[in-house]
């Protein structure tokens, strides 16, 4: 009689992952990463008989969102596939994996490249047959949505407070303190003198910039508050924007504002109606910019060029007018906004300063080895620049992760229909930085590509600056200021030195290279067509 052999059992190791949204609670005995561990062992014994053996690694990533791959247990799981040292994915449930479908169905590829099965054991499931892949994207689904709608709760709730005119958090004002226990604004009497007298102060002067000058010289400073890790804020000296901020802020009116809307606040005014209607319609008769781009009427060559190096910052162009004469200047944007004292370096006539930047350009035009210690500087910026957006692009995905992780922790204070004016106001300051920071990151990202696509030549630098020179004086300002945005990516003068340094501009001096190509070409056409 024949005797069957028994059936050797392939292993299966299985890793399991672990992951809380919070750090609340991790730092007891036995947490949350503890017990859905301590479940998925359990579910693996059960399936010795499979041949299931667990894995002694730990893959537990506490504190950290679902919404994105950036957490480390997750990140060293995935490598342990790659080096074919995982053969099943054990979760508790398919939310502790990911919350997002974009970076679900990316680590599924991943998986099924490497045949790695993903078990969910309070889900019956298993990726291993085409039912339980169904059921997975499905549960994903709802776990995406789960996220998205909180969001949206919180938003909703967050302009519903404000309609009714509470306090829904934020940066603390000049002239109020926020109460600890209802997040209301409370009158902070010396500080609402202080705003009163700056109201005053503009009146009397007509302009922004005197009134930060006075303010300067008073020793007063913004807003300064305490965080609830006990930190200090605020503090700042007065700018012509802040002190703008606080001239044009309808709380000081005690109302609150939701977009376009005005509602009447429950906090007290701080300010007279009709002084502050005063300073509204002297503010618009005074006229400001809106952020918007300003014409360059004047031909300033070097507009958001030329920076002052004593301070760090832009110099902006102005000019005075002595009978028919017109004169152009550069002016230190600090000095003009906190006072010419405020800079060691003069302003700068725009005419000496722009020839002397054209006359370098004409220059390294008609000289060849300059024109090689250019192409390297360009490509020296290249790399760097490449460097910089990779850095702000692991920065910005860190911030995102941690932003997440506290909605959330404060998810909960918007649950059950309570109305915490201090928590809505924080997640809606959450979601508002996770909107900006995605967008940062998607715009980062594609700088990075459209740098990496960009090659820049040496017959490219050698085209662009050797017409540089030729076709100058048949420009108009307009479009001699033009040509000089694009060859220069800054000019920086140091007023106390008396020096000027140029920095080019790589995809200026490309684009132009291929305009002056295309422009060749057309003249080149045109004679033969005569």
């Amino acid at each position: 009689m024949k005797t069957t052999p028994p059936k050797t059992l392939s292993i299966v190791r299985c890793g399991v992952y672990t992951r809380k949204s919070t750090e609340e609670g991790l730092e007891q005995e036995f947490n949350s990463l503890d017990a859905q561990r301590e479940a998925a062992q359990a579910y693996i014994a059960s399936q010795q008989h499979e041949g299931w053996t667990c894995l002694p690694d730990r893959y537990d990533d506490g504190g950290y969102t679902g919404g994105n791959t950036d957490r480390p247990a997750l990140q060293r799981l995935l490598a342990d596939i790659v080096a074919g040292k995982v053969d099943c994915v054990v979760i508790y449930k398919i939310d502790r994996l990911s919350r997002s479908l974009l970076d679900f169905a990316k680590m599924m590829e991943l998986f099924e490249k490497h045949r790695v099965a993903l078990v969910s054991i309070t889900q019956t499931f298993n990726t291993g047959t085409s039912m339980g892949r169904l059921i997975l994207n499905v549960l994903l689904s709802f776990a995406q949505f789960e996220r998205e709608i909180i969001a949206e709760r919180t938003r909703d709730k967050i302009a519903a407070t404000r309609r009714k005119g509470r306090w829904c958090g934020g940066y603390p004002l000049l002239g109020y303190d926020v109460d600890a226990k209802g997040g209301r604004l409370i009158v902070n009497e010396d500080e609402a003198v202080r705003v009163r007298a700056i109201f005053q102060l503009y009146l009397e002067m007509q302009a922004l910039l005197p009134v930060v000058e006075e303010l300067e010289r008073r020793g007063w400073v913004g807003k300064r508050w305490q965080t609830r890790k006990g930190k200090e804020r605020g503090g700042q000296p007065f700018t012509r924007t802040s002190l703008y901020r606080l001239l044009t802020n309808p709380v000081y009116l005690g109302k609150t504002k939701y977009k376009a809307e005005l509602h009447a606040g429950e906090h007290a005014a701080v300010i007279d109606p009709q002084v502050f209607q005063q300073v509204q319609a002297l503010l618009r008769r005074n006229g400001t910019t809106g952020g918007s781009p300003v014409r360059n009427e004047f031909g300033f060559t070097l507009k958001s060029l030329i920076r002052c190096v004593a301070c760090g910052c832009a110099m902006t162009p102005t000019h005075t007018a002595r009978g028919q004469r017109r004169y152009r200047y550069y002016l230190c944007s600090k000095a003009s906004k906190r006072g010419r004292k405020t800079c060691p370096s003069p302003s700068v006539p725009a005419t000496e300063i722009e020839n002397f930047v054209v006359e370098r350009i004409r220059c390294i035009g008609s000289d060849p080895v300059l024109q090689d210690e250019v192409f390297a500087q360009a490509r020296q910026q290249d790399e760097a620049r490449l460097t910089e957006l990779e850095a702000e692009g692991r920065g910005l995905e860190k911030d995102m992760a941690r932003w997440h992780a506290q909605v959330r922790s404060h998810a909960a204070a918007c649950k059950g229909g309570e109305e915490d004016g201090a928590a809505l106001g924080f997640l809606a300051d959450l979601q508002e930085r996770i909107r900006q920071g995605e967008q940062q990151l998607v715009r980062v990202k594609e700088q990075g590509h459209a740098l990496r696509r960009r090659q820049l030549h040496e017959a490219d630098v050698k085209a662009a600056l050797g017409q540089f020179g030729p076709v100058w004086g048949s420009l108009t300002p307009g479009e001699q200021a033009r040509l000089v945005q694009l060859l220069v990516e800054g000019v920086e003068f140091d007023g106390k030195a008396g020096k000027v340094a140029i920095t080019f501009h790589p995809a200026g001096i490309k684009t132009l290279a291929d305009e002056l190509t295309v422009r060749q070409d057309e003249v080149e056409r045109k004679e033969k067509r005569a």
